[in-house]
């Protein structure tokens, strides 16, 4: 009686260390970029197959579920630890360089928007003149025609 019935035999084992067992075996012959194959490999037949809205409705289930459980305010510290990484790694200069890099963007972008305006405007202006302008399209049947046909 000094040993508990577990139910196993002796040299059985569980499932998890079975799985578990299996799993160094197979990471032991093939390598850890067995793995990274097998992952992206995986994820672009999931890509291809579910598309983008997949991963985009997975995502804001994962982070309402973190929002849940630890609130707001652990995206706030995980941003600020970020960020201090980023800043003790490549230091203030690196700052600098995407600030700029980003200001020069908007400044492409809102020229960008200016332009398409200034053409959007200048084609609505020259539109009403086109308009009044005799159609000399030909009609499906080939003819050009002005005048309603006469039966």
């Amino acid at each position: 009686m000094a040993e508990e019935n577990t139910g196993k035999k002796k040299g059985s084992m569980s499932v998890s260390e079975a799985g578990r067992k299996g799993g160094q075996t197979v990471r032991d012959k093939y390598g850890h970029s067995f793995y990274e194959e097998i992952g992206r490999k995986g994820g672009e037949t999931v890509k291809a197959e579910r598309g983008r809205a997949f991963y985009e409705q997975i995502g804001k289930k994962g982070g309402d579920t973190v929002k849940a459980e630890r609130g707001a305010g652990f995206y706030e510290q995980i941003g600020k630890k970020g960020g201090e990484a980023v800043k003790a790694e490549r230091g203030t200069p690196f700052y600098e360089e995407i600030g700029k890099k980003g200001g020069h963007r908007v400044r492409t972008l809102i020229e960008e928007g200016k332009k398409a305006a200034t053409e959007a405007a200048a084609a609505a202006a020259a539109k009403p003149e086109t308009e009044e302008a005799e159609d000399k399209t030909p009609a499906p049947g080939g003819e050009v025609g002005t005048e309603p046909a006469q039966e």
